[in-house]
């Protein structure tokens, strides 16, 4: 099983096969995250995994597998290891509709949220994305958005330089 780049048709494409798979009982929602959301938005080519903060029910993990098997997908191309880095602002009312069918619902986080929590990542692959994504976010400042950070992250430890980091990153 390998890990190869989906693009956003790739991505939908998996997911409507996911959808496909859940045969029956309550609908479940993926929330995307990371480079997914970023993909299906255009403001990046392609991820290795598609990254959800909504926890996958086994049910819906088993569906996952089943497709990832179908496509010689690593196991984790679809996962919720990003869940326990979800704001405490985080509101699923402001995700936009990705995919809308009987059995699985997929959002797309606010551009904010995910900002965020690239942010709070800093890996050196998030830089590119953090930059990507500044024009898209309603923060209207580093300093605004260094506050919405320390409000999402309460329990981190305050950094009076992160407005200067974000502003050196966007």
């Amino acid at each position: 099983m390998s890990d190869p780049l989906l693009d956003a048709v790739d991505i939908k494409h998996l997911l409507h096969e996911v959808a496909d798979e859940l045969g029956e009982g309550p609908r479940r929602t993926i929330i995307l995250v990371g480079g997914a959301a970023l993909a299906i938005s255009g403001l990046r080519q392609a991820t290795r995994d598609v990254d959800s903060v909504a926890r996958l029910d086994p049910a819906l993990a088993a569906a996952v597998a089943r497709v990832a098997e179908r496509h010689e997908l690593g196991a984790n191309w679809l996962n919720d290891s990003a869940a326990p880095f979800l704001p405490i602002t985080f509101d699923e009312a402001e995700c936009s509709t990705i995919i809308d069918r009987p059995l699985l619902l997929v959002l797309g986080a606010p551009m904010n949220q995910i900002f965020l929590m690239k942010l709070y990542a800093s890996r050196s692959v998030d830089v590119d994305d953090l930059e990507a994504m500044w024009p898209h976010c309603s923060f209207r400042s580093p300093e605004k958005a260094a506050a919405s950070f320390h409000e999402a992250y309460p329990h981190l430890e305050f950094d009076p330089y992160l407005a200067d980091h974000i502003r050196a990153i966007t």
